[in-house]
């Protein structure tokens, strides 16, 4: 995960719920990929800093457990580069082009210059990520699909061109996201500035999911309303699935008016986020403890991360 920002909903729902999830099952090595995130906030980069101290602290109270797990910053195991360096040399360039996110992020993103060779690159570095601690799967949305078959493109080139069975294909567990947009209905993202973010108190809570486009039919309050068509609704469905029925009567019978609706919705929300801000707000208090976690993560990391380095170099050299 990029450390671009505060954490918001999006990704609660999208992925750290499945990755505390998985660490039940797998052994899991989860990375802040500063790296990633320099690549395209190279701009800003003086802020990578506080955001990765900031995302370990939500990570950790979301329940991704540095005993089960390992949790480390990309960029403290140099081995990432070195890899991605031998893949870089073997990589070709159309494979790169044809990328299909580079290509749309190129046309979308007009407030940075991406035209730059670490960017295109970038998929490569993502191999390297993946494939330097020999994963045997990794948990991505279906429309990450793509980055993994490069991933399994460029594994099974360097096996070819060194006639070894060294690198084996990575599987995908893939996880259903639910559909979680923005308090403007767009795509939640910082760069839009339409997230409810982990850290946000309850009052900016209530400010934001305020703001939040509902069924554009309903003007007034004796109007009935249609929960399908409206954004408020699916919050309540993710976050208090338990009163979805009730929602949806006072909604279509105009029991209720928006108002009303959005402020149950922000307690609702806050019954979600009480418990992690508290584990936030005793982490924020133990800095050393922070630190701590992350450097044993990269301990153990550097640990898979230089034999891997090892075995590659005697192969190609």
């Amino acid at each position: 995960m990029r450390p671009t920002g505060p954490l918001h909903l999006g990704h609660l729902v999208g992925a750290l719920k499945n990755w505390v999830a998985l660490q039940d099952e797998y052994d899991c090595v989860f990375s802040i990929a500063d790296w990633h995130a320099y690549m395209g906030e190279y701009e800003q980069s003086k802020s990578l800093k506080a955001y990765i101290h900031e995302m370990t602290i939500d990570w950790l109270a979301c329940g991704l457990d540095p005993d089960k797990s390992i949790l480390f910053v990309q960029s403290r195991v140099p081995e990432h580069l070195e890899l991605q360096m031998i893949f870089s040399c073997i990589t070709p360039l159309g494979w790169l082009e044809r990328n299909p996110t580079y290509k749309e992020q190129l046309r979308e993103i007009s407030t940075r210059d991406l035209q730059a060779y670490g960017f295109l690159g970038y998929p490569v570095l993502q191999a390297a990520d993946i494939l330097l601690y020999k994963a045997s799967a990794v948990p991505i949305g279906e429309d990450q699909l793509p980055h993994l078959e490069l991933t399994r493109e460029i594994s099974r080139r360097f096996n070819h061109i060194n006639a070894v069975e060294y690198f084996q294909d990575c599987d995908a567990i893939l996880t259903e996201t639910p559909r979680l947009l923005g308090v403007d209905g767009r795509k939640m993202s910082k760069s839009y500035n339409n997230a409810i973010n982990l850290s946000d108190p309850q009052g900016v809570v209530l400010q934001k999911v305020r703001a939040m486009i509902t069924d554009p039919q309903r003007v007034r309050l004796n109007d009935p309303g249609r929960p399908d068509k409206c954004n408020v609704f699916d919050y309540f469905k993710i976050f208090s699935p338990e009163q979805t029925a009730d929602v949806c009567d006072w909604c279509t019978q105009a029991k209720k008016g928006c108002t009303d609706c959005k402020k149950i919705l922000s307690d609702a929300l806050m019954v979600k986020l009480q418990p992690l801000q508290e584990k936030r707000k005793a982490l924020e208090g133990n800095p050393d403890t922070v630190e701590d976690v992350l450097r044993q993560g990269e301990q153990k990391a550097r640990v898979i991360a230089q034999k891997t380095i090892k075995e590659v170099k005697d192969i190609i050299f």
